[in-house]
């Protein structure tokens, strides 16, 4: 049984940092794309960063394009985001989520099929 928990989430100000971890399970962690997305409140949820064809690729979406860094551990089956220069606009809740499809990432618009229960990030001006 495939199971993806989050941890790193929390309260920042504005210019801060977080780093996100996603631990897996249940499955060969490396043959899987994985993703982070952003629920905020009252918005749809949005992918904001991607990895996948084993680590070789990564997706970005514009707003956090040179703040964010999406990044995995095989070993420690174990995927990651570090968010630096944090804005407002980044807060909401954060899910990890993977595919047994090795070239999804969010820009193709499928929806991933494993999720975990999320992680809160506040940041505040």
């Amino acid at each position: 049984q495939v199971q993806l928990v989050e941890s790193g989430g929390g309260s920042v100000q504005a210019g801060g940092s977080l780093r996100l971890s996603c631990l897996a399970s249940g499955y060969t962690y490396s043959s899987y794309s994985m993703a982070w997305f952003r629920h905020a409140p009252g918005k749809e949820r949005v992918g904001v960063a991607g990895i996948y064809y084993g680590g070789d690729s990564t997706y970005y979406a514009d707003s956090v394009k040179g703040r964010f860094t999406i990044s995995q551990d095989n070993a420690k089956n174990t995927l990651y985001l570090q968010m630096n220069s944090l804005e407002p606009e980044d807060t909401g809740v954060y899910y990890c989520a993977a595919d047994s499809r090795r070239w999804l990432s969010p820009r193709d618009g499928f929806e991933y099929k494993y999720w975990g229960q999320g992680t809160q990030v506040t940041v505040s001006s």
